[in-house]
C-alpha cells in the first residue's frame, strides 16, 4: 500500500498572560521541548509550535494515522506540563481546556480541539492550517463553503476539469451528535440551510466528490457540551489541502479578504467580526478580541514538513500580508458598531445559545420574582 502521512493540529487553552490574551513564552518553550524530544525519538517526523491568541497550538506531522494514542498522549502530556507551569506562574485560566483528569487513549472529548488528516502524498502537497481564537467551530462554515462550493470565489470550480465534479461536505449536528454528507453543487441549497445555522451545524470534513480524497478537516469540539457549562470558547483549528485538482492557496485565502461575523468574542456570548492576522498580531485585546485567525502555509515532503538544511520547518505566515489590511479595518469598524449595541441583541447571542453561557446564573436570581402577567 502507498505510504501515508498524517497531519495533526491539536490545540488547548493552558493559560494566558493578562487575561485571555496571549500564550507566554515559557509555555511555548515547554511545547517545543516536548515535541523536539518526540521527533528525536522517531515518534513524529516534524512539528511546529505556535499560538492563536491564548491557545497553544501543536502542529505534528507523522505516519501513525488519525487518532493515534501515542500522538494524542504526547499532546496531552504537553498540555498538562504547560498548564502546571501556568499555575505556578499564576497565569489566567491555567488548564482551562483540560476537562478530564486522566488520559484515555484519545484526546477527543477531553477538552482540547483536534483536526487531523491522513493523506497519500502527491507530487507536491501544499497545506494551509488555520487556527482561531475567541470563536466556535462554526467559524469555518462560511469560508469553507466559499472555498469548496462557491464558483464566485474559487475559479477552479469553473475552469479546472479535476474539480468539475464538486465536493462533498460532512456536516455535524452538535446537539444530536449526528452527521450527514451533502454533495455540491447538487445539494448547495440544502448545505446552506444547515451550515447557515452556525450555532448548531458545523462542517467537519470535506472530500473531493470524484474520488473521495480528503480536502479539509476541522475541529468540532464544543466545550460547553463536554463540561455541561460555559468554560471557554471552542477556538477551532482546520487543515486544508491545496492545488492539483483542489482549490489553489490563493482561492483558500480569498474569503478572508473581508471580515465576517462569528459567535464567541467576550465570554463566548457575543457576535464578533473575524480578523485575519499574522502570528505577531495573534493576541486578543479589545473586549477579549476581536476574534482572531492565523493561517500557516507549508509543504508536506516524505512524511514531514519541508525544512531547510538545519531541519527548521519552512512555514509561511500567510495572513502577515497587507492584502488583508482591508479585512482588518472592516473588523475593527464592525467591532465598534457592535459594541455600541452593548448587551442588546443582535450584538449578544440568541437566548438559546446564551443558555450555555453564564447568563442562566444571573436569571436564576430572578426566577422566584416572576409573577403571572
Amino acid at each position: 500500500m502507498p505510504k501515508k502521512t498524517t497531519i495533526s493540529v491539536i490545540k488547548c487553552d493552558v493559560g494566558s498572560l493578562a487575561g485571555h490574551h496571549i500564550v507566554p513564552k515559557p509555555l511555548l518553550e515547554i511545547a517545543e521541548k516536548r515535541l523536539e524530544k518526540a521527533q528525536k525519538q522517531g515518534i513524529i517526523n516534524s512539528h511546529y509550535v505556535f499560538h492563536a491568541g491564548d491557545d497553544l497550538e501543536l502542529l505534528i506531522v507523522h505516519e501513525k494515522g488519525e487518532g493515534d494514542p501515542k500522538i494524542h498522549k504526547i499532546a496531552w502530556d504537553t498540555f498538562q506540563e504547560a498548564a502546571n507551569k501556568a499555575m505556578s506562574l499564576k497565569l489566567y485560566g491555567a488548564g482551562q481546556d483540560l476537562l478530564k483528569t486522566a488520559f484515555s487513549g484519545n484526546i477527543r472529548g477531553m477538552g482540547p480541539g483536534v483536526a487531523e488528516m491522513e493523506i497519500e502524498e502527491r507530487r507536491s502537497d501544499p497545506i494551509v492550517v488555520f487556527a482561531a481564537d475567541k470563536t466556535s467551530g462554526s467559524a469555518f462554515n462560511f469560508p469553507m463553503f466559499r472555498i469548496f462550493a462557491d464558483p464566485m470565489n474559487t475559479a477552479g470550480l469553473v475552469i479546472d476539469p479535476n474539480m468539475a465534479g464538486g465536493f462533498k461536505f460532512e456536516v455535524l449536528d452538535v446537539m444530536k451528535n449526528e452527521k450527514v454528507v451533502l454533495k455540491c453543487p447538487e445539494e448547495t441549497y440544502e448545505l446552506i440551510a444547515l451550515i447557515g445555522t452556525t450555532e448548531r451545524y458545523l462542517i467537519s470534513r470535506i472530500m473531493r466528490a470524484k474520488d473521495n480524497i480528503i480536502c479539509a478537516a476541522n475541529s468540532t469540539t464544543k466545550l460547553t457540551l463536554i463540561a455541561g457549562k460555559y468554560v471557554g470558547k471552542d477556538d477551532p483549528v482546520s487543515i486544508v489541502r491545496a492545488q492539483h485538482g483542489l482549490p489553489a492557496v490563493g482561492e483558500i485565502l480569498a474569503p478572508f479578504m473581508h471580515s465576517y461575523f462569528v459567535e464567541g468574542w467576550m465570554r463566548g456570548s457575543h457576535w464578533g467580526p473575524l480578523m485575519p492576522v499574522g502570528l505577531k498580531d495573534s493576541k486578543c485585546t479589545v473586549f477579549d478580541g476581536p476574534p482572531r485567525m492565523v493561517a500557516l502555509g507549508f509543504q508536506i515532503c516524505n512524511g514531514g514538513i519541508t525544512s531547510d538544511d538545519e531541519g527548521t520547518p519552512l512555514i509561511s505566515d500567510l495572513f502577515d500580508d497587507p492584502a488583508f489590511d482591508m479585512a482588518r479595518r472592516e473588523a475593527m469598524e464592525s467591532a465598534a458598531t457592535l459594541r455600541r449595541m452593548g448587551e442588546f441583541e443582535p450584538a449578544r447571542l440568541s437566548a438559546e445559545t446564551m443558555e450555555y453561557t453564564t447568563l442562566p446564573q444571573v436569571l436564576k436570581k430572578l426566577q422566584r420574582r416572576f409573577k403571572p402577567a
